[in-house]
């Protein structure tokens, strides 16, 4: 429901994003205590947009864009830490079908590290704001791009689509790692946890039953 805070199991279930909005957005809540030194971020989405549009935006009200996953084009995705960006450039897929994917993005402050690993497969590492560190005070957002703390929201760079399976921790996640977030394995010690989200809807967006079959079968 829309305005209040949950704490919900979300597994089979998806956030769907319907429409193009400057409020449409899904609030999250974090556990951090400490300045963040490394990271991991993790969801699956799925959207046919063909413009840019934001997936997850962590802002402190000293810099907006601290952490924000942006989608410029449907080949590419963004990782801003600050003032600063990375871009990764794929490789246009000739005849490829719309459909679910899974990214997980991580950094690390000592090497400087972006990592991005696009359902299950990694993309060559770049290197952003070695040694800097990431303020533990922050407003987490879903669906939309922060201007603000908290707000200054866009329509034309919202998400609109369906997501789930969304995961944050504050260490980068190795190989195996992945591969158990990729199978839907819950892995300890999340920052967020989809499988335990603390959530407020705002705007326009629905919790919906996921509309593909669970790969377990069917959940009791």
């Amino acid at each position: 429901s829309y305005g209040q805070l949950h704490s919900c199991d979300l597994q089979q279930k998806v956030l769907v994003f319907p429409a193009e909005s400057d409020s449409a957005s899904v609030v999250l809540q974090a556990s951090l205590l400490e300045p963040l030194t490394s990271f991991t971020v993790c969801l699956r989405y799925y959207s046919l947009l063909t413009r840019e549009y934001s997936l997850f935006s962590y802002a402190t009200k000293e810099q907006y864009n601290q952490i924000l996953v942006l989608k410029p084009k449907p080949n590419q995705y963004r990782l801003y830490l600050g003032a600063v960006d990375v871009t990764f450039i794929l490789p246009e897929k000739k005849d490829s079908k719309p459909g679910w994917e899974h990214i997980c993005v991580s950094w690390e402050s000592a090497t400087g590290l972006v990592a991005l690993w696009l359902d299950g497969e990694p993309l060559p590492r770049m290197g952003l704001q070695k040694s800097q560190c990431i303020h533990p005070e922050a407003s987490i957002v879903l669906g939309q791009d922060q201007d603000s703390f908290g707000g200054g929201f866009d329509a034309s760079q919202s998400f609109v689509g369906e997501m789930k399976d969304v995961y944050m921790w504050n260490r980068v996640l190795n190989a195996d790692e992945v591969g158990l977030v990729l199978s839907d394995y819950v892995l300890s010690d999340s920052l967020i946890n989809w499988r335990a989200l603390n959530y407020e809807i705002k705007g326009y967006v629905v919790l919906q039953p996921c509309q593909t079959p669970s790969p377990y079968g069917v959940q009791s």
